[in-house]
């Protein structure tokens, strides 16, 4: 067994050398990487509106970073802007799909699906967490699950606004 762990003094941030199965590090990596693809998404963009939401929502996922490691300070009132955000873009985008989608598109669109995807991650690694014995509140599971459906209508409704349609995929695994 190794007797001590090197901790270099250039260490990127600080919480990087903590035990594997600790979760705390990766969650916090994780949201900064959502938060991250969220800026660049937000570059992206050219819809006013849709700019000035994703810059709230980029800063509501550096809120929830470090959830685990001290506690949650997004509030209900903001759980609730995430959800009338996101049903508002399912009902202006209900028509462009009732399926499986591939996750192609504009460039916006697939950023889009690479952060929804990446909320499943973090959605994952939080039952992993609770599943350790540890306490996650329910408002960061509604959160981090809002927050990938909310992707997944933007990445329509970027698609939307470029005039590209989408494409179904079509199971071979799943008969629908």
């Amino acid at each position: 067994m190794k007797e001590k762990r090197y901790k270099s003094k250039f260490e990127a941030y600080p919480f990087l050398s903590e035990p594997a199965n600790d979760l705390k590090c990766d969650f916090e990596i994780l949201t900064d990487e959502i938060a991250s693809h969220i800026g660049l998404l937000h570059s992206l963009v050219k819809d006013d509106a849709i700019k000035n939401e994703l810059l709230i929502i980029c800063e509501l996922t550096y809120h929830i970073n470090p959830s685990l490691r001290t506690f949650i300070s997004v509030t209900e009132d903001e759980l609730e802007y995430l959800e009338t955000a996101t049903k508002r873009l399912r009902e202006e985008t209900k028509d462009r799909c009732d399926k499986f989608v591939l996750p192609v598109g504009s460039e916006g669109a697939g950023h889009a699906h690479i952060i929804r995807s990446k909320c499943k991650s973090l959605i994952r690694l939080l039952y992993r967490y609770d599943e350790q014995g540890n306490e996650v509140p329910n408002l960061l599971f509604d959160f981090t699950n809002l927050l990938s459906a909310y992707f997944f209508y933007l990445a329509l409704k970027l698609n939307q606004l470029e005039g590209i349609s989408e494409i179904e995929f079509k199971s071979r695994n799943y008969h629908q």
